[in-house]
């Protein structure tokens, strides 16, 4: 009867998630009409910080079952999946919208499992083939009805289709190290305040590195509310995603949360107007492709 809880409990866990991650893509979507991405990022990152940190020090003692090992994994957890990751998500979605980027996006099963055949010599079974044959080939169509629209412009066009492949790849490579750390016996509120402090420092870094720390008042005003709630709606995902990870095998979590693109499809088509989301049965197809495709890799390894 228990192990029946936990198992609900874990897949309850990993559904929320992938719903919170739709609503983060689409509120990012609106929040980035003139907005960058990086101050999708900021306010994100933000966000998590205020509430993850103060989370875990009140819920928990975030020294406590803490290992050198676990703070490597969060960290790198964090700064190549929240940071590098996330940064690319969100201007993927900026670039083409959420309905073409998530499905792209939804494609790191795919870079976790050539990465595992190239790095480990992991071996590839027809059933990985096939898969990963849906996943490209459901990309393919996401790709040429992208190309079909008429409202693209050529700065937009392959380069925004690149960039989700780029999120893909450091996506990828998260889960590992956060299953690493979980591993230590780290608590997962732990986890989630050394990758989301990692994240955020790294990111602040690169920033003043590069162009200056940014001035939040010279954020858009009337986007700020939809920059806030995709921050909102990361925070939830990372806690049920998180959660879930702690209670059930990665096999399983993630085919959950990589089923989030269509639930974008779906409240796009019922909330999106069509100047922001331009949703046809040929989009809406090429990520069902995509997305079982990435299912199936995930179910097989």
């Amino acid at each position: 009867m228990l192990g029946g809880e936990i198992l609900s409990v874990g897949v309850f866990l990993a559904a929320f998630g992938a719903c919170a991650l739709a609503v983060q893509s689409l509120s990012v979507r609106y929040g980035t009409i003139t907005s960058s991405a990086s101050d999708a990022l900021i306010v994100g990152l933000g966000i998590n910080v205020l509430v993850l940190v103060p989370a875990a020090f009140l819920l928990g003692s975030p020294i406590e079952n803490l290992t050198l090992r676990s703070l490597a994994a969060f960290t790198a957890a964090g700064l190549l999946g929240t940071m590098v990751g996330r940064a690319m998500h969100f201007e993927g979605i900026k670039r083409i919208g959420s309905s073409r980027a998530e499905p792209i996006k939804a494609s790191q099963p795919l870079h976790a499992s050539l990465i595992a055949v190239v790095v480990l010599g992991e071996v590839v079974t027809g059933g990985h083939v096939l898969s990963m044959i849906a996943i490209v080939v459901g990309i393919a169509v996401i790709t040429y009805e992208h190309g079909r629209s008429d409202d693209d412009t050529s700065d937009s066009g392959y380069i925004g289709i690149a960039i989700p492949f780029v999120a893909a790849f450091f996506y990828g490579i998260e889960p590992t190290f956060a299953k690493l750390g979980l591993a230590e016996g780290t608590a997962v509120l732990t986890g989630l305040m050394i990758k989301t402090v990692s994240a955020g420092l790294g990111f602040l870094i690169y920033l003043w590195w590069t162009e200056g720390l940014p001035d939040p008042r010279t954020f858009e005003r009337s986007e700020v509310p939809w920059l806030v709630a995709a921050g909102v709606a990361n925070t939830l995902f990372l806690l049920g995603y998180y959660g879930a990870l702690e209670l059930e095998p990665v096999s399983l979590v993630v085919p959950l949360v990589q089923s989030s693109p269509l639930v974008v499809i779906l409240l796009s088509v019922l909330l999106v107007s069509d100047d922001l989301e331009r949703i046809t049965p040929r989009l809406a197809a090429g990520a069902l492709i995509a997305v079982a495709g990435a299912i199936g890799v995930t179910l097989l390894s």
